[in-house]
Parts: structure tokens; sequence; C-alpha cells
């Protein structure tokens, strides 16, 4: 750590911490707007419109809100996966969705990736994720599409395993977190790292050829040398792709973090640290930071994304998914179209009825404006490539918010060209934010860092 005893400032692994700039909460822009100016309305009428609207290739997103055990840290839709018919009931009323969506698509529309999430998808039975892949398939016109899945490696099983490769699985994500027993415990979340090895040689040996790990910073009794630890097993067990996120503590939106001890939490300096470190750490093990928050080996996808300009953000994240659309499939799935965005019904059971019904489910989301979509783009470019054009009215009516990070070296204006330069990283959300004509309210995000 060096120290600037003139400016009074810090810098961690080339990142220098200017704490002013990171005090307002942002979102993480998944999508432009965010889910938080979404409107509790119904969305069918505008759901199947954009879906018939659709035209070549698609990609789908198919949510499992179950775990076999509930992390505290967590703000995912899920509950526990403790009885059989509820579970059964869900999955019944998936596979109707799907059948709906698809009669309402074109002839030429093809779907060109899948992607199981959740919760942890293998909650479900192998048997019944087979099953709900087979009703894909009978359904849409696959072309070939480029399967992926979140799984929970604490049971994740032989005959799971044996599903992801009879079905052709090539992409994996791993809730790992951490790797440090007390650091586990004190979130809910206990599994020894032997868990952790086997699933990723099962997953290996089951032909998939990319696996994230999922990884936290800001976590209770978890410092920097804890952090290392975890940072350096996961590069040493062979993770392609790495998301090091930072913790978010909001229990007044998610009450099951009221069980986490605040008290031993990181404060944001510790936090900056952390992610500047972490950041370094992976970056010299090799891997390509891919926007403010992933990492991936370079023969990744996401890292060629990178070099390639073709890197994106939808609401898995980052992606190197070039498709135009996404469908949200399940209960509190989002649909990203290009002219609107439609979350799916969240309760469960209210979803079950809907569908029982023949109705689809969209009961929330945002029609999107032309003023949202060229916002949306900057936001998008910013994040995405640390640079984006901005037309003149915009950036004269940003500049006094983007002046103070440009005043710090974290970016550079050159004409209407927004450039973000090394060590803009940590700051990449809130110098985004600056063109998001939204965030005048009191909505709540998660730290910037």
């Amino acid at each position: 750590m060096a120290a600037d005893v003139m400016t009074r400032t810090e810098t961690f692994a080339d990142w220098t911490y200017y704490p002013e700039l990171l005090e307002r909460p942002v979102p993480r822009y998944t999508s432009y707007p965010t889910a938080a100016e979404f409107v509790e309305e119904s969305f069918e009428a505008r759901q199947i419109a954009a879906l018939q609207a659709l035209r070549g290739p698609v990609s789908l997103y198919l949510h499992i809100p179950y775990c076999h055990e509930i992390c505290w840290y967590c703000g995912c839709n899920t509950g526990a996966a403790n009885k059989t018919q509820r579970l059964a009931a869900y999955l019944e009323a998936l596979h109707h969705e799907i059948e709906l969506v698809a009669r309402n698509l074109h002839s030429s529309v093809r779907i060109s990736r899948i992607a199981f999430g959740g919760g942890s998808p293998n909650a479900i039975k192998p048997t019944d994720f087979v099953r709900l892949v087979d009703r894909l398939t009978v359904n849409f016109r696959l072309a070939r599409p480029v399967l992926s899945i979140e799984l929970d490696p604490r049971s994740l099983d032989k005959d799971w395993m044996r599903a992801i490769r009879g079905i052709g699985v090539i992409k994996a994500s791993l809730g790992v977190q951490t790797l440090e027993p007390r650091v586990q415990a004190a979130i809910g979340r206990v599994q020894p790292q032997e868990h952790i090895e086997r699933a990723v040689e099962g997953l290996r040996n089951a032909g998939v050829d990319s696996i994230n790990f999922d990884l936290m910073y800001g976590l209770p009794f978890q410092d920097d040398a804890v952090l290392a630890d975890t940072l350096d097993q996961s590069v040493a067990m062979g993770a392609d792709r790495i998301a090091l996120f930072g913790y978010a503590h909001v229990p007044h939106m998610i009450p099951r973090q009221q069980r986490i001890d605040a008290s031993q939490l990181p404060d944001q300096r510790a936090r900056f640290r952390m992610a500047a470190q972490g950041h370094a750490r992976l970056v010299g093990a090799g891997y390509k930071a891919v926007g403010f928050d992933h990492f991936a080996l370079p023969d990744d996808d996401l890292a060629l994304a990178v070099a390639g300009g073709t890197l994106r953000r939808n609401f898995q994240g980052f992606t190197d998914d070039q498709a135009s659309a996404l469908i949200g499939l399940g209960a509190s799935s989002i649909s990203e179209f290009p002219e609107v965005y439609v979350q799916n019904e969240k309760n469960a059971g209210r979803y079950r009825m809907l569908l029982g019904a023949d109705q689809l489910t969209g009961r929330k989301g945002v029609a999107r404006t032309a003023d949202d979509r060229r916002r949306g783009a900057i936001i998008s470019d910013l994040l995405c490539r640390n640079r984006a054009v901005i037309d003149g009215q915009l950036l004269a009516a940003s500049r006094d918010r983007v002046d103070p990070f440009i005043a710090r070296g974290l970016a550079r204006l050159e004409g209407n060209k927004l450039q973000l330069l090394a060590g803009a990283e940590p700051y990449a959300r809130s110098i985004a934010s600056v063109f998001d004509a939204y965030r005048g309210g009191q909505k709540q995000f998660s730290s910037a860092v």
C-alpha cells in the first residue's frame, strides 16, 4: 500500500481509493432501465406481442427457484426444495409455460443458447432435468444451442453428472463463495473444499469445457489472507472463469441476511482493498479481466469476447451471447426484448395458477423508450468496452458529474468520446450511473464496491 500525504489518497494494487466517489450506492446494470424501475401490472399482452415479433436467434433462461439449503446471504428468488409435490407442481407449470411461449414464436426463431439457473437447478432430480430438456426440444426449434447450468456442489451426485453429459451441457457455474470454514459458517453455506474438487472433476469428465466459480468478498470474518487463499485454491482447481462479487448486506430487503453478524463485516475501505487485491491476484495468475468483476482464462469465450469487442451485459451478467432477445421461463424470470422487459410472477403459487388458466405470467416490467435505449447503450459500452460516444446535449447535462472522475485520472474525455482509464474498474458502475436518468430517487442498491 502506498499513501499520498498531499492528497491523502491510498493506493491498493494499482487502484486508488477515492471514498467520496463510492459513497452513492449504484445498480449493477444488468439492464437499463434497471429492475428498480419495473412497474407491477399485467404485461401479458405486451409479452405476447414481443414474443410474436421475434425473429432469428434467441436465448432462453429457465429459473428453478428451489435449493436443498438456503444460504443466509442469498438474494435470489428461491425456497426450500423439501416437498416433492411442490417441485412436481412447479415443473408441471414450467412445462406448460414452455408450450405457451413456443406457440407465440415465429417459425424463423431459433434457440441458440439455453441457461438453467436458480436457486439451484440440481435441487430437482436429474430425471426431471432430462424431461425438461426434452420438453424444450419438442416445442422450440433448437440450433445446436450452447447449454449452461448453475450448480450447488453440495448436492451434485453421479446421476447428475450422467444427465449433464447426456444432455450436452458445456458450461457450468459453481456456487463457491469462499473456501474458509469460519466464513462459510458465518454465511450459512458450509461446503468442504473436497466437494468443490469432486464437482470440478466430475464436470470435466462429463464434457463441461468452461467452469465458473462464483466467489465473494466483503464477507464476515473475511480478511485479505482469507480471500487470497480462496482465490489461489480456485485457480489451482482450474476454474476457467471467476466472478468476484462484493457481498451486499441489505437485511431490510432480504430478511434471511439478518442471521449474518453485521459487526463482523469489513468496512468500505477493506472491501475496496479486497477487490483491488483480488483483481491483481487473478490477473497475475493469467486471467483476463472481464468488466468490473469477472475474470476468464485467455482462451475462454468470455475473454475472447472482450478481445473481439463483442462483450455484452444482460440479466445474467457479462456474456458473450449475441442474441438480441432473452426469453425468461419460470417464476420471477425476466425476458429481455428490444423494446420491453417483462418479469414473470415471482410467487410460485400464483405462477402455477396463472399457467393453470393458460395465461402467460408477465406481471412486472417496463417499456423501453428511445431515450432508455440510447442511455442503455452508453452504460453498456462503458461497462463492456470501457468507452462510449455520448451526444452533445446529454454530455453537457452530465459534465458536472463526470468531471470528478476525469479530475482523478479515472476517465478521459476527447470531444464526445468518454474513455475509462486504468484503475477505473471499481468506479465503472458509478461512472455509468452518471447517464442513468432514474437515479434521482431513493432506490436502494448495493455498494459500488
